[in-house]
């Protein structure tokens, strides 16, 4: 036992403040679809739903006519609710997508991530890191993230190994979290009792964040599932989610038709895990409710650290206080 204790708090000691970080940038970038949709509903809801829609091709002629040679349109996205303008996704800038008015043919504008959004997310992804989290070679802060979610994977199971066993006689009081014990009581409850609620979540958007920091365990991870992983060829990230849409047809680079894509067994099941890794990482397979829970728990994930870094403290004060034997 004394082994996982070791493990549990010489890995996360290191790592503890970068994990605080991951996990409350994540939980702050729960909402952002919704909350992006609040705050530029001219961009994602047409003026008015009545009528008939204008023909797919001619939609897609209209945002091609103000498209450079170089870009072309890869899908595009028709959502089940009616008032949602249709997202056209563009081969590139990486995610670019515009969106129109599918019964006035009205571009609305185009896919751009709101500042303090766009701040969470390459904090949560790159640590803020500024150099090309895409191009080659090492990234650090991109490196960092996967490093320190890994140890979080291994300090949550160390944590629970370590539980276990005290928790056997007195389950009940170790599940609770109060002030009977002052704020020393309480930030260890919150420490203890906060690891094994969001236990589950926490480990389930870990192991399915790892996936974008290590190609080794993104490839293990889909055969594990059975599927052998296909790079993603789509632009933007929202395409084809279940849970805030369907997928709509693909178009052809360089024609003016919306043909079917022809894809391979394999790029199909690729595709579909993929998006089933992202809806268990973000919480959005489940509606608002779903997404609460996500929330909290990656709060509480970001807690751990901080309540561990309490006790820790704590424990040195106390020893270094102890009287010396005579």
């Amino acid at each position: 036992m004394k082994f996982f204790h070791k493990l549990h708090l010489w890995l996360s000691v290191p790592f503890g403040f970068i994990i605080t970080l991951i996990c409350f940038s994540g939980a702050m970038l729960v909402f952002e679809p919704e909350i992006t949709r609040i705050l530029k509903s001219e961009v994602y809801y047409v003026a008015s739903s009545e009528g008939e829609p204008i023909d797919k091709e001619e939609l897609m002629e209209t945002v091609k006519a103000t498209l450079p040679d170089s870009v072309a349109i890869t899908g595009v996205t028709v959502f089940d609710d009616k008032d949602r303008t249709y997202q056209v996704n563009l081969s590139k800038p990486r995610r670019a997508s515009v969106f129109i008015d599918q019964y006035t043919g009205e571009i609305t504008g185009k896919y751009e991530r709101i500042g303090f959004f766009s701040t969470m997310f390459r904090l949560h992804r790159w640590l803020l890191d500024s150099a090309n989290p895409h191009g080659d070679g090492i990234k650090v802060g991109k490196l960092l993230v996967g490093i320190s979610t890994l140890i979080f994977v291994i300090a949550l199971i160390t944590g629970v190994v370590i539980w276990w066993p005290r928790a056997r006689k007195k389950l009940g009081r170790s599940l609770s979290i109060s002030f009977k014990g002052g704020w020393r009581g309480f930030w260890k409850g919150l420490h203890v009792a906060g690891g094994i609620y969001s236990l589950i979540l926490l480990l389930a958007m870990s192991l399915t964040g790892l996936t974008w920091s290590f190609p080794w365990y993104r490839t293990a991870f889909y055969s594990v599932c059975g599927v052998e992983y296909a790079p993603r060829n789509l632009g933007n990230p929202e395409n084809g989610r279940k849970a805030d849409g369907k997928r709509g047809e693909y178009k052809g680079e360089g024609t003016g038709e919306i043909p079917s894509v022809i894809k391979s067994a394999g790029q199909v099941q690729a595709d579909k895990l993929r998006g089933w890794i992202y809806s268990i990482h973000t919480g959005s397979f489940g509606g608002i409710p779903i997404k609460i829970i996500w929330f909290l728990g990656a709060l509480l994930g970001a807690s751990l650290p901080l309540t561990g870094y309490y006790i820790w403290i704590r424990h040195l004060i106390r020893g270094h206080n102890k009287p010396s034997p005579v």
